[in-house]
């Protein structure tokens, strides 16, 4: 299925990219994570009924709806851009008319850095949305969050740049856990994969 035939499906509408004018060196363009990743990640990683899924720089709320949909977890996405948290404010209400599910969906505008980690939450999903400079405070957020209320959290990394995983691999306690290669694309572009990490 197509990735807008699938938005379709859940009532959504996360197609395209999108420049920010003015952007910070930081962050980078909107792109969201194809189906088709989603899909052959999804069919190889196992999510439980209690795993909480944070996707930081979610755009218009792809991951979490397709989450949502198939596993019925409670999901939340991070969004700094007050464009993109609109769209996905937007897309949340429509996918809610359209899907009755179980478990949650949220979305906050903030700062990935600055937000603050749940105790319940336990798997983090990243499509390079930011330097690494702001994925070391993320993770080193994620890692305190560790210290105070103890439990097994993964990282899941798609299309992961070498400074994530050196970083990952080099300073701190993660060990790596996956790799999901997309076999349509990574022939092409070997960054087409998930490499997840689990502490």
């Amino acid at each position: 299925m197509e990735d807008l035939e699938f938005d379709r499906s859940l009532g959504i509408n996360t197609v395209g990219t999108l420049e920010l004018l003015n952007q910070s060196v930081h962050y980078n363009r909107y792109e969201a994570t194809p189906y088709m990743a989603m899909d052959e990640l999804f069919n190889q990683y196992e999510l439980k009924k209690e795993d909480c899924i944070v996707d930081f720089g979610c755009g218009k709320g792809r991951v979490s709806f397709y989450v949502h949909n198939r596993f019925q977890l409670q999901t939340t996405g991070i969004e700094m851009n007050g464009r993109l948290y609109q769209d996905a404010m937007k897309n949340l209400e429509s996918y809610t008319k359209r899907k009755k599910r179980k478990g949650f969906i949220s979305f906050e505008r903030c700062y990935a850095q600055e937000y603050e980690i749940q105790p319940e939450e336990n798997r983090f999903y990243f499509f390079n949305p930011f330097s690494i400079q702001i994925f070391m405070k993320v993770v080193d957020n994620i890692l305190q969050s560790v210290d105070r209320n103890k439990r097994t959290v993964d990282l899941i990394l798609y299309y992961p740049t070498n400074e994530y995983i050196q970083f990952i691999e080099n300073r701190t306690s993660f060990e790596f856990l996956d790799e999901v290669k997309i076999p349509e694309l990574f022939d092409q572009n070997d960054n087409e994969r998930f490499i997840i990490f689990r502490l």
